[in-house]
């Protein structure tokens, strides 16, 4: 699961992210059962109500669901569903930004083609 990052973000929704994070790298496949917000709350030492806020997060999306009296469950075209979320935030919070910082500086989409040509031939 690993470590709660001090970023200043609330940690409920810390807790939703490594949920979505196992979804989508596949550790928590659909249609399986989610560890219990105790489990959360042990494992990372929250309030359990932290670890219940950050699940029910991803309830109101629609990427868990309950099974009444059983627990929570990864719900189908969950996987699918966050990749298209976190493709949009990248697009967003990276792409946008990018493009009116490099507009700023004069660099060209074409300069910042090449420059992303360098850095995947540099790893």
């Amino acid at each position: 699961m690993g470590v709660l990052s001090d970023d200043g973000r609330p940690i409920f929704q810390q807790i939703a992210e490594k949920i979505e994070d196992d979804i989508i790298e596949g550790r928590l496949p659909e249609e399986t059962q989610v560890p219990s917000t105790n489990q959360f709350a042990a494992f990372y030492q929250i309030n359990p109500a932290t670890a219940a806020k950050g699940v029910n997060l991803l309830v109101d999306q629609g990427i868990l669901y309950k099974k009444r009296g059983i627990g929570m469950f990864v719900a189908s075209g969950a996987q699918t569903a966050l990749v298209e979320k976190r493709k949009q935030q990248f697009f967003d919070q990276y792409i946008v930004v990018m493009l009116r910082e490099a507009a700023k500086l004069g660099i060209s989409p074409r300069q910042i083609a090449d420059m992303i040509q360098k850095a995947e031939t540099a790893n």
